[in-house]
């Protein structure tokens, strides 16, 4: 049986230049401005992961599947629906947080935000920061 290709896996395209590419202004704005919080927080430079992931930092998974891959440690994705932030941790260890976040849905991993006007970005950066201290102590 053949072994499943990761589509989602660290590249070498521009961070810069996919980001340029986002067609709706304020999404590209937004995009620009979570780049800049991610890098400051995790003073890690970021890279493409997949055609369409803006990561930082690089962790190993294995399930009990024995599945088993590579991924950021945080990202974003600025996504025709809304901005996607991968926040591997999930967003239930942030219950406190996300009650003053604002605007937002989430998924397991995923927090959606529709533009950042809509979130109280001190709120937004201390989940970051969080979830990215936390990858740091599980995976590292």
């Amino acid at each position: 049986m053949a072994k499943y290709e990761l589509k989602t896996k660290v590249n070498k395209s521009s961070v810069e230049g996919f980001l340029n590419s986002v067609k709706d202004e304020q999404k590209r704005e937004d995009s620009f401005k979570i780049l800049e919080m991610m890098k400051k927080i995790t003073k890690e430079e970021p890279k493409m992961w997949g055609p369409s992931i803006v990561g930082f930092g690089s962790y190993h998974y294995k399930y009990a599947s024995g599945h088993e891959g590579d991924m950021c440690m945080i990202g974003f994705s600025p996504r025709k629906q809304s901005l996607t932030l991968y926040i591997m941790v999930g967003s239930d260890r942030f219950k406190s947080l996300m009650k003053k976040l604002g605007k937002y849905k989430t998924s397991v991993a995923c927090l959606y935000i529709k533009k950042l006007e809509d979130v109280d970005q001190k709120v937004l950066k201390k989940i970051i920061a969080e979830s990215f201290k936390y990858m740091n102590i599980k995976y590292k």
